[in-house]
């Protein structure tokens, strides 16, 4: 049996998934609230391996690093998330950066990450890493978008458009949940249309 493939991401209500240097936000729009962060935490607690694409794995390097200003020291989420085994697709890197339990995989991410569905044992979850997802949602390999939308619209400072240049799709909801009474979570299974 291939193991679940989870497209994880935050956004926008506007579907962005960052801010530019003007934004003033903070994490996560500075709306998270105590029912998010536990939330979030116990998905993360449970065994799981992480897929990133370079790019994404970097700013994690950055922010979630020892001395970052996320840094896991700080936060017991992104505590669990750098330590998650953690397997990283990139053409580029030729070092984990001191991350621990990653793994640098070279090569198409469609290629490696149908072969990590054969072979995990676990479970496979990707915050972030857009171009890629989309790509593997692309490819029929993603089994869930997990979609956390927080209660704000960043059109003047918002970047990184979530689905900006994904193939259509059909959604089915699988569930649907409020956390802190705003935040939304949507879990929708993807099917090519």
């Amino acid at each position: 049996m291939a193991a679940l493939y989870t497209f994880d991401i935050v956004s926008t209500l506007d579907g962005f998934g960052s801010y530019n240097s003007d934004g003033d936000w903070g994490g996560f729009w500075g709306k998270q609230g105590p029912e998010f962060l536990a939330h979030r935490l116990a998905q993360y607690r449970e065994d799981q391996r992480m897929v990133l694409g370079a790019t994404t794995f970097r700013e994690f390097v950055e922010m979630l690093g020892t001395g970052g200003p996320l840094s896991a020291e700080l936060d017991p989420l992104n505590d669990r998330m750098r330590n998650l085994p953690t397997t990283v697709v990139s053409t580029t890197l030729d070092g984990t950066l001191g991350w621990p339990d990653a793994t640098i995989v070279s090569g198409d991410a469609v290629d490696v990450v149908a072969r990590l569905k054969k072979e995990s044992d676990v479970p496979l979850r990707s915050h972030g890493s857009l171009s890629m997802n989309r790509a593997l949602m692309a490819a029929g390999l993603v089994d869930r978008v997990q979609l956390t939308i927080f209660p704000v619209i960043s059109g003047r400072t918002g970047i990184d458009p979530v689905f900006q240049g994904a193939a259509d799709f059909d959604l089915e909801l699988i569930e649907a949940r409020t956390l802190d009474g705003a935040t939304q979570e949507l879990i929708y299974r993807p099917t090519l249309h």
